[in-house]
């Protein structure tokens, strides 16, 4: 039957795993490092893996394919379920560092039990932050005050938790290492989400010029109207303006 189904480019597929843990019907697996539709009567074709695609490596087709069934997924599922009851341990698809998640972060928290043996609380709030990794749809982009900043900084400035990172969404990232334009990615974040504020952090030295290019070219392409802000660190941790 023609029917619509899932697409994966394997050019653009960086084998992050989160397509796979994002199938609920488990359609999809990592296969030598690379996301592979393995079962099309799996698939569904409603697409939960294409928010989780931070590459956008996947997209939609008509095509001729297996319809899809709901009993031979809840079959697989009741036998994964077994089978991880059986290990006695919890298993993801693809990488488990590229698992999306949310840290629900409580004023007052560094007071606790938990936090009282460390010099300050961690303020990350959600997880991946590589630019790289993020799915460009990820539900904590809605009305979020975004952190773009380049990797060093954090090492460079003590007080980065409390001063950057706090009630923001944080995306990291080095131009240099990584030989890349983020702008592309940072674009279709800031378009396809609602967006508050941007503050872009950055290092002193040339180099890290580029991480504030990215963010800046992508506020413009966007056509948004966004307030945004940028701090420079200078190698020996202080602010420069």
């Amino acid at each position: 039957m023609i029917r619509r189904i899932i697409k994966i480019d394997e050019e653009k597929c960086n084998g992050c795993g989160a397509c796979a843990s994002a199938c609920h019907e488990g359609a999809i697996a990592m296969v030598d490092g690379k996301a592979k539709l393995m079962h099309e009567h799996y698939c569904d074709g409603l697409g939960d893996c294409l928010p989780a695609c931070p590459t956008g490596a996947i997209s939609f087709e008509e095509r001729e394919a297996p319809a899809y069934d709901e009993e031979a997924v809840r079959r697989a599922q009741e036998q994964k379920h077994a089978g991880h009851r059986h290990e006695g341990h919890a298993h993801h698809g693809g990488c488990p560092g590229s698992k999306m998640m949310t840290m629900r972060r409580v004023e007052g928290e560094e007071n606790t039990a938990a936090a009282a043996s460390a010099p300050c609380a961690s303020r990350l709030s959600q997880w991946p932050v590589q630019i790289k990794l993020v799915p460009v749809n990820a539900p904590y982009f809605e009305n979020a005050n975004l952190l773009i900043a380049a990797d060093c900084t954090a090492y460079a400035y003590a007080a980065f938790h409390e001063e950057f990172i706090k009630n923001h969404i944080t995306l990291i990232g080095c131009p240099k290492l990584d030989d890349t334009d983020y702008s592309e990615k940072l674009t279709e974040i800031i378009s396809q989400n609602n967006i508050k504020s941007v503050t872009i952090v950055r290092m002193e030295v040339p180099c890290c010029g580029g991480i504030e290019y990215a963010a800046k070219q992508a506020i413009q392409t966007s056509g948004k109207f966004i307030p945004w802000q940028v701090k420079t660190i200078s190698i020996d941790g202080k602010i420069l303006d």
